[in-house]
C-alpha cells in the first residue's frame, strides 16, 4: 500500500520530504508531481524500480529514461555537451523540456537507449520537485505517468493513489500535478529532433 503526503505547494514541509526521500533511498517507487505532468521516481542505483516501471508502463528497453536534475550542473556530470547544445539547454532550464544527449560514464548502462547510448535529462521548474531533489542530493530516475491504454498522463494525486496503490509505496500530492508532457527533444546528433510536443514550447528547437 502507498504512502500518502500532502504537502504545500509553495512551502513543502522538510520533515514531509524527509520521509519521502527515506522511502526512495531504500527502494521504494513514489509518484511525484512536475511542473509537466506526475512522474514515476527512484533512485539512481534502483534497478527494481526500473524494472516496476518498466512493468507498470509495459516499455521496452528502448524507453528513455529520464534523469531529473536539480540544476545545469547537476544535469552537466551525466551527459556530454557541446558548446552549440549547451547554449540551447541552458537557455531551456528550468523547464519543462526533456532532452535526449549521450550519457557520461555517471549513468548505468541500464538507463540507456542499448544502441544510442543516450539518456534523457531535464532540469523541472517546480517548487516540490526541487525541494525533493535538494533534500535527496542526487537526480531522480523518472519516467512520465501514464498508464497502458491511457491517452493523457495522470494529474490528480488521489486518483494515482487509488489506481496504483498496490504497486507504489508513496504518491505525493500537492494539489497540482500539471497537466501535459514535457516536450522532448533529441539533441544527440547534428540537428535537434523534437520527438514530442508538450509543455515547453518547442519553437526555439525548429
Amino acid at each position: 500500500m502507498a504512502r500518502y503526503f500532502d504537502v504545500h505547494p509553495d512551502n513543502p514541509q522538510p520533515r514531509v520530504l524527509r520521509q519521502v526521500v527515506d522511502l526512495i533511498r531504500d527502494g521504494g517507487l513514489v509518484a511525484y508531481p512536475t511542473d509537466s505532468c506526475y512522474a514515476f521516481g527512484c533512485q539512481l542505483g534502483n534497478r527494481d524500480g526500473l524494472d516496476r516501471i518498466r512493468e507498470i508502463r509495459r516499455l521496452d528497453e528502448r524507453h528513455h529514461f529520464t534523469l531529473v536534475c536539480q540544476d545545469f550542473a547537476q544535469l552537466g556530470q551525466l551527459v556530454h555537451v557541446s558548446n552549440s547544445v549547451f547554449r540551447l539547454v541552458k537557455a531551456s532550464t528550468p523547464g519543462s523540456y526533456t532532452f535526449i544527449l549521450p550519457a557520461t560514464k555517471e549513468v548505468p548502462r541500464r538507463l540507456m537507449h542499448p544502441r544510442k547510448r543516450t539518456v534523457g535529462v531535464r532540469v523541472p521548474d517546480h517548487v516540490v520537485t526541487q525541494a525533493l531533489l535538494a533534500e535527496l542530493g542526487e537526480p531522480l530516475v523518472s519516467s512520465t505517468l501514464i498508464l497502458p491504454g491511457d491517452e493523457e498522463p495522470m494529474t490528480q494525486g488521489w486518483e494515482i493513489k487509488e489506481r496504483l496503490d498496490h504497486v507504489l509505496d508513496a504518491v505525493i500530492d500537492d494539489g497540482d500535478g500539471g497537466k501535459e508532457p514535457t516536450t522532448v527533444v533529441d539533441l544527440s546528433e547534428d540537428e535537434p529532433v523534437i520527438l514530442r510536443r508538450g509543455a515547453g514550447d518547442p519553437s526555439r528547437f525548429e
